[in-house]
């Protein structure tokens, strides 16, 4: 596994021209190529920071920022005197805004995208209320199976105001890279979480047996002038995400 990283470290950092990335970067980046080559599964263990330094000649403190990247982004996880090792589920911090896709990408998944509803309607109550808009305003409505490779992992109903996102066919994969297309990126969210039995429909598309647990999740989405972009409601499989917060004190 440690000639596997050290390979990959090795091509980044001859392959790049003109302004190479930092080493911490390169190092990431050689860990992630390793997890989506299959080198390193779930589970397994990475090296010791002390046989990373040698092997690659960086210093531990490089190493250490690398790896305290991709822990708090949940792809390695650190067990008190074990070491580190392959996240065996999704760990996603809610001390972070980002989407579906860009989670995957980060832990060296390939995110895929099944269009269940994809159009343009009257704004439903609900969505008025959570996107703060009057009665008959526009919304694009999306209603997406969200896969890990071939893995379903998450079914999501979003609304987005057309008066920000007009054409409902711009959305690819992710919605978020749609908005950053346009400038419209949020940057902060509200959201809430609660444990779900899913129902016979949920059930079926997500693979999984009738009233199995989920997550639901909440998300209000704001720009930076207050604007709500975005009102989703997201399951997420309970058998495969863990979301973990930091939590300080006052004092």
């Amino acid at each position: 596994m440690s000639i596997s990283i050290a390979q990959e470290y090795q091509h980044l950092e001859h392959g790049a021209p003109g302004n190479e990335p930092h080493a911490y970067v390169r190092l990431r980046r050689a860990i992630q190529q390793s997890i989506k080559s299959g080198a390193l599964a779930p589970g397994n263990a990475l090296p010791s920071e002390r046989e990373l330094c040698r092997q690659l000649a960086l210093s531990r403190v490089t190493v250490r920022k690398a790896i305290g990247g991709l822990v708090e982004d949940g792809v390695l996880i650190q067990r008190h005197g074990a070491g580190t090792f392959v996240a065996e589920r999704i760990v996603k911090s809610f001390s972070k805004l980002t989407g579906f896709t860009d989670d995957l990408r980060a832990r060296g998944l390939k995110p895929r995208v099944e269009f269940l509803e994809r159009g343009v309607g009257e704004v439903s109550p609900e969505e008025a209320m959570a996107l703060n808009l009057s009665p008959g305003a526009r919304v694009i409505r999306l209603r997406r199976l969200r896969f890990a490779d071939d893995k379903p992992l998450a079914l999501e109903q979003t609304a987005v105001p057309q008066s920000i996102l007009d054409d409902p066919r711009s959305i690819k994969l992710s919605l978020y890279d749609a908005l950053d297309e346009i400038g419209c990126r949020p940057t902060r969210a509200l959201q809430r979480l609660r444990a779900v039995a899913l129902d016979d429909d949920q059930s079926r598309l997500l693979g999984l047996p009738g009233g199995s647990p989920a997550l639901s999740i909440e998300r209000r989405a704001f720009l930076d002038d207050g604007r709500v972009v975005e009102f989703t409601t997201s399951l997420y499989r309970g058998d495969a995400y863990d979301f973990v917060a930091e939590l300080q004190s006052e004092r």
